[in-house]
């Protein structure tokens, strides 16, 4: 995913924060299985081994430079199998991915949470049966979030519809008021979406992202710009077509897309880093400040892949569940108190109190979440 250079100035220390509560990798029960070990600088990338067999990889990700930094493993034309993210210098946070299928893959240390990062190959032995297909309460958790996911993209296409006609329409108002509103589904799913590396930086890049030359800043953050800073310009209406044919390449390819339980867990972590990297800074929405819609739909999403997984974490771990049921309500009733009418009062009307508030409670539910990984592949 890409990740923005403006973000680790602002959130280094929120993000240091929810790292923090996830810096132990899940014991291993011998060596054979302990994770592997990652030492991610600021200018290399050393994974104690290469090469690993097919099922459950478990990776021990340590950030041993002075920059904020992510680690990924990417399948072909740079499928994110799995990610960790918002990893402090000193840190030590695990990822855990499933890969039932042997081949070549590809490492990637991105100091800084910029750029392709520090690449090499990454070598899966021989092949595994999927979890799905040994486990009903696995399969079923997969297929209920397919469908949820599935049920958000329809949501977005149509209600971004109504966006792209109001800034055709020059109707700047009207698609001031459904831009938070569209966007509101994308943040729901955004792992699932951020999984095809080349859709992302379409839909939600920022201005200031590193692009390939003559790559051009498209989506939602520049009609943002376009509505809020500079005025609706000749291209606007163009650029909205855009938004809706990437929305819709999206929702055709998520169709064939086989989840895994980890993704789904993994995926409730991701939307916990992306409140602390652009939602609790307003660094997101940085034009139109509406951060706060963004930051409830995250919190939604995350809830609704743990949601998929509960028969397996109760099976599991029955004392996480409550746990997980709480940090949510606990999270949902604080933004409540910043409602404003049908909507969210603006990132700019928030105090420094409000805003530690704010940290401090998604600190509190990332602890829980970053176990239900551990607790699922368990």
């Amino acid at each position: 995913m890409s990740r923005r250079s403006a973000a680790v100035l602002l959130t280094t220390g929120v993000a240091a924060v929810l790292a923090g509560c996830t810096s132990t990798a899940p014991p291993a029960s011998d060596a054979a299985n302990a994770p592997i070990e990652v030492r991610a600088g600021d200018t290399s990338c050393e994974l104690a081994k290469a090469e690993a067999p097919a099922g459950t990889i478990s990776f021990a990700v340590t950030n041993t430079g002075s920059k904020v930094t992510e680690f990924y493993l990417y399948g072909t034309g740079d499928r994110i199998m799995g990610e960790v993210e918002n990893i402090g210098p000193g840190l030590t946070r695990p990822l855990i991915v499933e890969v039932p299928d042997g081949g070549t893959y590809t490492t990637a240390c991105k100091p800084g949470m910029a750029g392709d990062g520090i690449r090499a190959p990454f070598t899966v032995t021989g092949t595994a049966t999927r979890s799905v297909d040994d486990n009903a309460k696995l399969a079923e958790a997969a297929a209920g979030y397919q469908r949820y996911v599935t049920s958000q993209i329809e949501a977005l296409v149509a209600k971004n519809q109504e966006f792209v006609d109001a800034v055709k329409g020059g109707q700047v108002e009207q698609a001031k008021a459904l831009f938070p509103i569209s966007r509101t589904y994308w943040e729901r799913i955004e792992p699932v979406a951020e999984s095809f590396g080349d859709i992302d930086p379409k839909i939600d890049g920022r201005e200031d992202d590193e692009r390939e030359p003559g790559v051009a800043f498209t989506g939602y953050h520049r009609l943002e710009k376009d509505l809020w800073v500079d005025g609706l310009q000749a291209d606007s209406p163009a650029m909205a077509d855009q938004l809706q044919a990437d929305i819709l390449d999206l929702q055709n390819r998520v169709r064939t897309v086989e989840l895994t339980p980890v993704q789904l867990a993994n995926g409730a972590k991701e939307l916990l880093d992306e409140v602390a990297t652009g939602k609790i800074t307003g660094e997101e929405d940085r034009y139109s400040h509406t951060d706060l819609y963004d930051f409830k739909a995250n919190v939604e999403g995350s809830q609704a892949a743990v949601a998929a997984l509960r028969p397996v974490i109760d099976e599991k771990d029955p004392q996480l569940g409550p746990t997980l049921d709480q940090r949510f309500a606990a999270v949902e009733a604080l933004l409540e108190t910043y409602r404003a009418g049908d909507g969210f009062v603006l990132y700019t009307q928030l105090t420094p109190e409000d805003v530690k508030k704010m940290a401090d409670a998604v600190d509190a539910l990332g602890e829980p979440v970053s176990q239900v990984a551990g607790t699922v592949t368990a």
